[in-house]
C-alpha cells in the first residue's frame, strides 16, 4: 500500500510524494529529494522534528529528551522514527530552501467556463488534466495564476477539495478595473491557457479533533468551500462545524445553495451569514461577524478557529476574542487584500 504524504514549511510551500507501507519517513523523504535536516536518525537528537497537521502514524522510539510529553499531546513527531498509517500532512517550522526543496511547480490549465455567481463574484472553472498528473494541494491552500497576455500574477484559494478529474475551481472578485477582473469580464473565452504555481500557502485543514469555527471574509469563502468538500467526501468529521461567512451586501453573497447542501452531508453543520452594510433587505444577521459570537458559550467550549478573509476583518476577531478572553484550541489566519490593478 502506498500513502500519500504531504510536507508544508514555514514559507508556504508545500511538498506531495508517496510513502510506502511501513516505510520510516524520512527514508522516504530523501529518496524523493525532500533533504529534511538531520542528524542521528535514532531518534535522540530532535533534528528532523516536525508536526502531523492530519492523518495517523506511529513511532519506533522517541527519546524523551528529543520530544517531551506535551510535544507528543501536541503531534510533534521525528520522521526517523515515524510510519504512516494513512494519506498525511505534516509541517515543519523552518523554509523549505533549508531541504532543498524544490520551487512550487508551475502548472497550466484550459477555462472551461466562468460563471457570475453575484454581481461581485465570479468562479473560474479550470480543467488542469492537460498533462496527465493529478494535481496536490491540502484544502486552503492556494495557486498564483498568471493573468493571460500580461505579466501580471494573482493568488486564489482552491474553491473545491483535490480530486482525481484535475477539475479547478477559485473564487474571483470582480473589482472596477482589476487585471484579472477585467480579464474575466472582457476577454476570458473557454480554451484559454492560464498557467499558474501550486500549491503555496499554510493556510489548510489540519486534523480536526475539536468543534470547528470557519469565518470566511468576502471571497475568503472560497478556501472553506474546499476544506468543507473535503469534510463532506468523507462523511463529516465526528464534530460540530459553524461557518460565520461576512460580506457587505446581500448582493455580494454567494454559493448559498452549495454552503446549504453541507447541512446535508455534514452532521452537525450550521452556517451563520453576516451583512455589515445597514438598510438593505435582509432580514438575517447585520453587522460584523464577531458581534454575532457568543462569548460565553465559546469560553466553556475548547473548539479551533479558522478565519480566512481581508485584514482589517482578521484583525477584528483576534482582538476579539483576546477582549472576550476566549482561547481557541487553535486559531489558523490567511489574511489578503484584492489588488487595485
Amino acid at each position: 500500500m502506498t500513502y500519500k504524504v504531504a510536507f508544508s514549511f514555514a514559507d508556504g510551500k508545500t511538498l506531495f510524494f508517496p510513502v510506502q507501507s511501513n516505510e520510516i519517513l524520512l527514508d522516504s523523504a530523501l529518496r524523493n529529494g525532500i533533504n529534511i535536516p538531520m542528524d542521528c536518525r535514532e531518534g535522540v537528537c530532535g533534528t528532523c522534528m516536525g508536526r502531523c497537521e492530519s492523518g495517523h502514524y506511529e513511532m519506533d522510539y522517541v527519546d524523551e529528551e528529543a520530544l517531551s510529553v506535551k510535544d507528543l499531546e501536541q503531534r510533534k513527531i521525528l520522521t526517523c522514527q515515524t510510519r504512516v498509517q494513512s494519506d498525511a500532512s505534516f509541517y515543519f517550522d523552518f523554509d523549505s530552501t533549508v531541504c532543498n526543496a524544490a520551487r512550487p511547480a508551475e502548472e497550466r490549465g484550459v477555462v472551461t467556463h466562468v460563471e457570475q455567481i453575484s454581481q461581485t463574484t465570479a468562479i473560474l472553472h479550470l480543467d488542469v488534466d492537460v498533462d496527465g498528473q493529478q494535481l496536490n494541494f491540502l484544502p486552503g491552500q492556494y495557486a498564483r495564476l498568471q493573468v493571460p497576455g500580461t505579466e501580471s500574477k494573482r493568488s486564489y484559494s482552491f474553491a473545491n477539495r483535490p480530486n482525481a478529474e484535475n477539475k479547478l475551481q477559485f473564487l474571483i472578485r470582480l473589482l472596477p478595473d482589476g487585471v484579472m477582473s477585467n480579464y474575466i469580464r472582457d476577454r476570458c473565452k473557454v480554451g484559454d491557457e492560464i498557467r499558474f504555481e501550486a500549491p503555496l500557502g499554510a493556510f489548510y485543514m489540519r486534523h480536526i479533533e475539536k468543534p470547528l469555527m470557519l469565518v470566511a471574509g468576502g471571497t475568503g469563502l472560497s478556501a472553506f468551500l474546499g476544506m468543507l468538500d473535503e469534510i463532506a467526501e468523507r462523511g463529516g468529521c465526528g464534530q460540530l462545524v459553524h461557518l460565520f461567512y461576512g460580506v457587505r451586501q446581500v448582493t455580494d453573497l454567494c454559493e448559498l445553495k452549495r454552503i446549504q447542501s453541507y447541512a446535508d452531508r455534514i452532521p452537525g453543520f450550521t452556517f451563520t451569514p453576516v451583512i455589515s452594510e445597514k438598510g438593505q433587505d435582509w432580514t438575517g444577521k447585520q453587522g460584523f461577524v464577531p458581534e454575532h459570537f457568543d462569548a460565553a458559550a465559546m469560553r466553556e467550549t475548547s473548539f479551533d478557529m479558522y478565519l480566512c478573509g481581508p485584514p482589517p476583518m482578521v484583525e477584528s476577531v483576534k482582538t476579539w476574542l483576546t477582549e472576550n478572553n476566549v482561547a481557541s484550541g487553535h486559531l489558523y489566519f490567511e489574511k489578503f487584500a484584492d489588488s487595485n490593478t
